[in-house]
């Protein structure tokens, strides 16, 4: 009820007033992305480095893993060459007990295998110690690039946090303030607001007129439709960019009430005659 309430009153509000809270909140917001811009590209720097910290950690765990695969497989190789070479015992001591040719062809096929387990497995070895050598040196010189990220890192937080540190507090009041704003903007006008906002990179929705051209794209305005920005009946968008046209005068609360053309005539000759008597 209360809601709904609220809803119809700013819906009811003259164009004037609304006019007056959409640019009250522009100023809030301005200040805002005035604060934001003092941190220039630091945030985006912070978190460029933060993502290539990652990555070279992420890498540097890789390597390490894979040089633990390596590591675990030279054990297993070395366990074939132990069981095949207690085989190659075992054979050549049967080979001495056979009773004929079958036997003792049968037990050299297996020794030869074993040996060719046992060459094979050597080989393998050589292979995996080449490539653990391999690794290591890419972790060692990947390391040093990490530390000099690191500390590159560490540097532009301190300088961030710096930054932010001096401005937290202003940044909170205009955002509290923002909110207070926002309440005042009935919603179709603030979904339009902020949609507008969106679309360019200095954040500008609401701009002045200045020197007859709007004061955001620049572009020229036609006299009629300045007259209607004038006179506040109706909110007015530019129709090149869209961003939403206020007079520079009522802004400024410059706007002199306009005299009458026959009042303005009355006056002139009641001084008139003031001056002849």
């Amino acid at each position: 009820m209360n809601l709904k309430s609220k809803t119809e009153g700013k819906s009811e509000l003259p164009i004037e007033e609304k006019l007056r809270a959409i640019y009250e909140l522009q100023q809030i917001h301005s200040e805002i992305d005035r604060i934001r811009t003092v941190r220039g590209e630091l945030p985006l720097e912070v978190r460029d480095l933060e993502d290539e910290v990652a990555g070279l950690d992420t890498r540097a765990n890789n390597l390490h893993e894979e040089i633990k695969r390596l590591e675990d497989a030279i054990a297993d190789k070395k366990n074939v060459i132990k069981d095949a070479g207690i085989a190659i015992k075992k054979y050549e001591a049967q080979q001495g007990k056979v009773r004929n040719n079958r036997e003792f062809d049968s037990l050299s096929k297996e020794i030869e295998f074993q040996n060719l387990e046992i060459a094979i497995s050597e080989k393998r070895i050589k292979e995996y110690k080449v490539q653990i050598v391999l690794k290591k040196e890419i972790i060692d010189g990947s390391q040093s690039a990490l530390d000099d990220r690191k500390n590159d890192l560490k540097l532009k937080k301190e300088e961030l946090e710096d930054i932010v540190s001096e401005t937290r507090k202003e940044e909170e009041e205009l955002q509290a303030r923002s909110k207070v704003a926002e309440v005042k903007v009935e919603g179709r006008l603030l979904h339009a607001y902020s949609r507008v906002r969106q679309n360019f990179r200095n954040g500008l929705a609401v701009v002045p007129v200045e020197r007859d051209a709007c004061g955001g794209c620049f572009n020229k305005i036609p006299p009629q439709r300045h007259l209607d920005i004038r006179t506040h009946k109706k909110i007015i968008v530019c129709e090149h960019c869209g961003r939403i046209l206020v007079d520079a005068d009522f802004l400024l609360g410059n706007v002199k009430p306009e005299v009458p053309v026959v009042a303005a005539k009355k006056t002139a000759r009641k001084k008139a005659a003031t001056a002849k008597k």
